[in-house]
């Protein structure tokens, strides 16, 4: 067990007895107490205030332990100055970190120190200037189960009790973050009809788009809230059953494409200015909305921020249930009926209390500050909105979002989306109105002629890219105002890694500031982590953002922090992912051990061998990259590298270059780079390691703690990154080339950029085979590929 903290903001002394008092550890009677072990008693017995009774707190002190021998009420009867042991024995306790199992009692500093905790305070004893300031980080530490302490308490009652709830200041803040201080058990839930600038489904009409808020009872009585959204397609409902029948099939052969000469112009998407219908004419104004709703899915760390003065705000825009429209899967009325929703909350666009009365209703209970969140599809509006600089949008916060939708269902001239999945597959599995069988009925044959126009302009028998994939680059235009804080998964082979260097690249030209996170997951949310205090930075952040705290953020928190794949629960902190601190190596393929003797390899399997592929993918994958002998064995070239003399970190984007030639008139090529060496390598999902443990908020949501462990078994190898290619687009996604049976051609191509730590001993594998069973077409074409090794080679970002 190892905790992270990146998130504490450092504090003098004059400013650390302000906050106490601000969060009443520090009242006017105890801070003239003069006696050390008087005053560390007074604050554990303000501790365990949700205790009204006396006897209660008084029991509680004596079940912690100071010393070996003497518990916590035993020892504050005393007087005097409290020892360093003494107070992170206590301390450790109240972490919830147990004796002779996290730690001894007999050295409680060393198991600080492996733990990870913050380094305890120099001086064997405390004046009470020092106490204080010991308690203060305490309350700011991170306990056993991933929170911090502070935020324990709160959910355990402390502000209710000791305070008596309406005493509180609102909003409240300590160390820089917004404390759980508002009344979760009287949230105002309200449903509003945002008016578009939109008619997507051609109906002559703006298209209304439902929207759900969440916001505190406070709002009612005049406090005026920032705002969390949350644009979420998937939260009026999904079409799954419905969607199944579009899925496109795989398993087919690749299809030889037509030369062309196109340059970009010829593919280029055009910004349209279609002038939309009037607006609705407004026949009244009113305060309250005509329609509620109780519990449906929502983000738990959106959760988290209802208790600290946040408001929420949901919307899945353009055709989805109870909205108007059609979804476009990427285009930028996708984006617009996102950034409607914050032009509203910023007074800036109309909505109304229900669909048919064009009765007015303003969000005055907003302060028209926004910040969005969210993961994949939620994520991806969130950059669009982000890169089109609408007002009121101060930050985003961006979970394994995509920047550009043809790297997400193509790569280099391939189709590469899993499952028969396509940008007409996720429209359908999002257009929840059709779930409404009388909307559904109106607007059916539009809609149906509308995924056909889709499926047409997709081409997904190409995968060429076209003015359809440009008119879905969402980060094209850059007007980027917001601050940005970057999330992903280094395993993330769904939204891959190459969006969110492509978002952080293009950020880089705007003045704002931007962090980037890399976790060792795969699609996965983080804030409930318990070796990084993923919710903490978000509610510094946040708090910075919206509410304006002067809580120096935007230092405190590193450019890059990246989980390490080799070491457990271990995150470090970077300047730059890729760039400056990498130098970059290059190795002629002939130099590195070819562990099958292969230059050539066939792309046709045995019918059964194939059929069984098919139908069990994870076995080929681990076929693909076993070196211990395998149908795969002559199907594919494994090269590898000498084993390594010391840890190595590929940091960024991995190049390639090939000179391949195919048997027939098409050809493909995927690479993938390999980490060889026995290891208990992480989980790519997270384990639940206690469950509904951490507290929100006071009678508030409860989640579960989380994190990525070593696997109980070795393995002997972990696929880090991969490219495919087609061989008649070698000069672009747009261009296609000829393509001559048994000649020669250089392919040079890109890997998706990774952060990965080869350890000593460990050996760099390259795999270079043709179809890709999970993500390219496959149809057990009988086309053999040779590969020049001589005049191929490889490229590495390696960090200096």
């Amino acid at each position: 067990m190892r905790i992270n903290q990146f998130g504490y903001v450092p504090t003098t002394h004059e400013q650390v007895v302000k906050e106490l008092k601000a969060i009443r550890f520090l009242t006017a009677d105890n801070i003239k107490i003069t006696d050390p072990l008087t005053l560390f008693r007074d604050f554990l017995l303000k501790y365990f205030s949700q205790h009204s009774s006396t006897s209660t707190r008084l029991e509680k002190l004596s079940n912690l332990m100071a010393t070996t021998t003497v518990d916590a009420n035993q020892y504050t009867q005393n007087t005097g100055p409290v020892t360093r042991v003494a107070f992170y024995n206590i301390g450790l306790q109240l972490l919830g970190f147990l004796n002779d199992l996290d730690f001894s009692l007999s050295d409680p500093l060393k198991s600080i120190v492996e733990l990870g905790l913050p380094q305890p305070m120099i001086h064997q004893t405390f004046n009470c200037g020092q106490t204080i300031d010991a308690w203060y980080r305490l309350l700011n530490t991170r306990n056993k189960y991933g929170q911090l302490l502070i935020d324990y308490i709160a959910g355990k009652g402390y502000y209710h009790h000791l305070l008596g709830g309406s005493s509180v200041s609102k909003p409240l803040f300590f160390n820089g973050k917004a404390q759980a201080v508002f009344k979760t058990d009287a949230l105002i839930r309200e449903v509003v009809y945002v008016e578009s600038s939109l008619d997507t489904d051609h109906d002559g009409q703006r298209d209304l788009l439902k929207t759900n808020i969440i916001r505190p009872a406070e709002t009612n009585d005049g406090y005026q809230a920032p705002v969390i959204f949350t644009a979420d397609p998937y939260a009026q409902g999904m079409n799954e059953k419905w969607s199944a029948q579009y899925s496109h099939d795989n398993v087919r052969p690749l299809k030889r494409k037509q030369p062309n000469d196109l340059a970009y112009q010829d593919v280029e998407a055009k910004l349209t200015n279609d002038t939309p219908p009037s607006p609705r004419k407004i026949k009244g104004q009113t305060t309250k909305t005509g329609e509620t709703f109780t519990k449906f899915w929502s983000y738990s760390l959106n959760d988290y921020f209802l208790a600290r003065g946040f408001a929420v705000v949901y919307s899945s825009g353009i055709g989805t249930k109870d909205s108007d429209g059609f979804r476009t899967t990427g285009t930028q009325d996708e984006t617009l009926s996102a950034t409607a929703i914050i032009e509203w909350l910023n007074g800036n666009r109309v909505a109304f209390s229900n669909r048919t009365d064009q009765v007015a209703i303003k969000a005055s209970w907003s302060d028209g500050n926004v910040g969005m969140t969210g993961r994949s599809y939620l994520g991806t509006l969130s950059t669009a909105a982000a890169f089109t600089g609408v007002a009121g949008l101060k930050t985003c916060i961006v979970e394994a979002g995509l920047s550009d939708y043809y790297p997400y269902y193509r790569e280099n001239g391939l189709v590469v989306a899993p499952d028969g999945d396509d940008a007409d597959v996720l429209a359908e599995w999002t257009f929840s109105r059709q779930q409404n069988a009388g909307d559904y009925s109106r607007i059916k044959k539009p809609w149906l002629s509308h995924l056909q126009q889709m499926k047409h302009d997709q081409e997904h028998d190409t995968g060429n890219f076209n003015q359809f994939w440009d008119a879905r680059n969402v980060t094209k235009y850059n007007r980027t105002n917001a601050d940005m804080l970057l999330v992903h998964g280094l395993n993330d082979w769904n939204v891959k890694t190459g969006q969110v260097w492509n978002s952080r690249n293009k950020l880089k030209a705007r003045n704002i500031t931007q962090k980037l996170i890399l976790h060792q997951g795969q699609h996965e949310y983080l804030n409930n982590f318990r070796s990084f205090d993923y919710t903490d930075l978000v509610n510094l952040w946040l708090s910075n953002k919206l509410f304006g705290v002067k809580n120096n953020v935007d230092k405190v928190l590193p450019n890059v922090i990246v989980q390490d794949n080799a070491h457990s629960e271990t995150w470090n902190s970077y300047d730059n992912w890729g760039g400056t601190e990498s130098v970059t190596h290059t190795d002629l393929l002939l130099d590195w051990k070819n562990h099958d003797g292969n230059s050539s390899f066939s792309d046709r399997l045995p019918k059964a061998t194939f059929d069984y592929y098919t139908k069990h993918l994870t076995n080929w994958s681990h076929d693909l990259y076993s070196r211990n002998g395998s149908p795969m064995d002559y199907h594919c070239i494994r090269l590898l590298s000498d084993p390594l003399k010391d840890d190595l970190v590929i940091d960024g984007q991995p190049t390639i270059s090939l000179r391949v030639k195919t048997s027939t008139d098409v050809g493909m090529i995927s690479v993938a780079l390999v980490d060889y060496g026995k290891a208990h390598r992480l989980t790519e999902v997270p384990q639940t390691i206690v469950s509904q443990k951490i507290l929100q908020g006071y009678h508030w949501r409860k989640d579960d703690l989380k994190e990525f462990l070593p696997q109980t078994v070795q393995t002997d190898f972990k696929r880090v990154t991969e490219a495919h290619i087609n061989m008649q687009n070698r000069d672009n996604s747009y261009q296609v080339n000829d393509l001559l049976p048994n000649k020669y051609y250089t392919l040079s191509f890109q890997f998706q950029p990774t952060f990965w730590n080869f350890l000593e001993g460990h050996q760099i594998g390259l795999i270079i085979y043709s179809s890709d069973m999970i993500y390219t077409v496959h149809g057990n074409q009988d086309i053999t590929y040779t590969v020049a090794l001589n005049h191929s080679k490889i490229t590495l970002p390696i960090l200096k």
